[in-house]
């Protein structure tokens, strides 16, 4: 028989969501409940009938809360083997009763550490007593039912209904696993805010967590299973977004959506409206521009045949005059920090296109880290938020006002661009991209024959890379890729310099009358 019969039951939660009613439905099917310290006191003054642990310990809470449920009283009710003779035997001997229903949720450790509580607080937020009781219950999930999260009470009080009072094997398997998954991820935030406590950037051991958020279709390829999990962090994305219509994002528009966040983050609203449309995780346009409308148009100018079907991220709410513009052209995700009605009636015509809203932009200074999967491992390393302590220039000729502006904003956007990458700008938008090619040069040639295909499409009188200004998001190790951006019409260069050939390059740019400045920091992104 896999029906375990729920007699009597252990609460001890921190959130107290459900707690009442989930008591009641308790005790209208009989069980008796026994519970810990603030969860009893509220218990009782409900008008639940509730007996406290310490009854079953023979010991008073003490030591702040700290030990109340570590003794064989409660560990031993929860771990006993019920159909194992000596374990019953060992029970009634210590005068042991059984514990059939764990119902536990952790101090709330992850919510303390968000809020920048001292260090002394959140080492008074981590839960002893808890895990130990989770773990225990999920073993012995043969016997004994657990559960740690609110969500799972209706479930529970289903369970119990449609099996007479007892829940199934099945059940207590799916709820231990949710249990040590749950476990698993207290430690890994535990273990995760001591590192970064101490200033240990390279622990010996490293713990990651998520809590799903959605179950997608499939992964980059309809044969290719995936899921989407939240790590708990607050910072505004994709993660954080409310969506506000438009059907469920796939595994590529999620992964697309925050290289588009990330990138539209790093112009700040004050700063005027800007927007980032991306593609398969690459800027196919980024522009500033006097409104949004503005910005948006010119950025969608820089590369209209990527661009549908694209990403669009906002670095300010979207307006009626900005979804108008958007409504003609197929996009599959518009992300902004906001959007007003008539925006919103707007988009509501064209129901397949998705629009998050995050209440803010990212802070691109935040620190962080970023972690991608190798066969056998992973690799960590902080986000890329750096920024040149100072800008040189290596030519004869120094960049004029205008350039050092559109140059500031091409070492920007070449950031986020796949490497080797070569952003072409002008008057604050970009004109030509060249992305994730083998060779520095390609990327150059790319860029500016892009640029040539856009103003021929859009009856330019010429390229707008002639007088635009180019950024490198490494150095050049010959001359011939500068010789590529003098060549399209470019005039102005930033790149991070530091290769062995620097001088070749900085003569090229000065037999050319190109400005040129280095950063003496790269921006790969691979």
């Amino acid at each position: 028989m896999t029906d375990t019969p729920v007699h009597r039951a252990l609460l001890s939660v921190s959130d107290k969501t459900g707690l009442d009613d989930l008591a009641e439905a308790l005790t209208v099917r009989g069980v008796s409940l026994v519970s810990t310290g603030g969860t009893a006191a509220l218990l009782r003054e409900a008008g639940h009938g509730v007996r406290d642990v310490s009854e079953l310990t023979g010991f008073p809470e003490m030591m702040d809360g700290r030990v109340k449920t570590l003794h064989p009283a409660v560990h031993g009710g929860l771990l006993a083997l019920r159909d194992k003779a000596e374990h019953v035997a060992a029970m009634e001997a210590h005068g042991i009763a059984p514990i059939d229903l764990l119902i536990v949720n952790l101090y709330p450790f992850e919510a303390t550490v968000a809020k920048g509580a001292s260090y002394a607080d959140c080492i008074e937020n981590i839960d002893i007593g808890g895990p130990a009781m989770i773990r225990a219950a999920a073993k012995n999930h043969a016997h004994v039912t657990v559960i740690v999260d609110p969500e799972d009470y209706g479930a529970l009080i289903d369970e119990l209904d449609a099996n007479d009072g007892a829940t199934t094997l099945a059940f207590r398997q799916r709820q231990a696993q949710i249990a040590y998954a749950r476990t698993a991820a207290y430690d890994a935030a535990v273990s995760t805010w001591m590192a970064e406590a101490m200033d240990e950037p390279a622990p010996r051991r490293r713990a990651f967590a998520g809590t799903l958020a959605q179950t997608l279709r499939y992964g980059e390829n309809p044969h290719q299973s995936a899921a989407f999990y939240r790590d708990g962090s607050a910072r505004p994305g994709v993660a954080t977004a409310t969506q506000v219509q438009g059907k469920a994002l796939s595994y590529n528009n999620i992964n697309d959506t925050d290289a588009a966040f990330a990138l539209v983050s790093e112009f700040r609203p004050e700063d005027g409206p800007a927007c980032a449309i991306i593609k398969h995780a690459n800027p196919c346009g980024v522009a500033r521009g006097a409104t949004l409308a503005e910005a948006y148009a010119r950025a969608f100018d820089c590369d209209r045949v990527s661009a549908f079907g694209g990403i669009v991220a906002l670095n300010r709410p979207l307006d009626g005059a900005t979804a108008e513009a958007m409504a003609g052209i197929f996009t599959e995700v518009v992300i902004a920090p906001g959007a007003d009605e008539e925006a919103k009636v707007i988009f509501a015509e064209k129901p397949n296109l998705r629009l998050l809203l995050t209440d803010g932009l990212a802070d691109p200074a935040e620190p962080g880290r970023v972690f991608t999967q190798v066969t056998g491992g992973f690799l960590v390393q902080d986000r890329d938020n750096g920024q040149p302590a100072e800008l040189k220039t290596v030519t004869a000729r120094a960049p004029s006002e205008a350039e050092l502006a559109d140059l500031a904003f091409a070492w920007t956007v070449a950031k986020h661009v796949k490497s080797n990458a070569i952003v072409y700008v002008k008057d604050g938008a970009t004109v030509g991209i060249g992305a994730g090619q083998m060779s520095r040069v390609d990327s150059a040639r790319i860029a500016a024959r892009k640029a040539a295909d856009m103003a021929e499409a859009l009856g330019l009188p010429e390229t707008p890379v002639k007088g635009a200004v180019a950024a490198s998001d490494a150095f050049f190790p010959f001359a011939d890729g500068l010789e590529v951006l003098a060549e399209a019409g470019a005039k102005a260069v930033i790149q991070p310099g530091g290769s062995r050939r620097d001088d070749e390059v900085i003569a090229a740019a000065d037999a050319a009358g190109l400005a040129m400045l280095f950063t003496a920091m790269r921006h790969f992104r691979h």
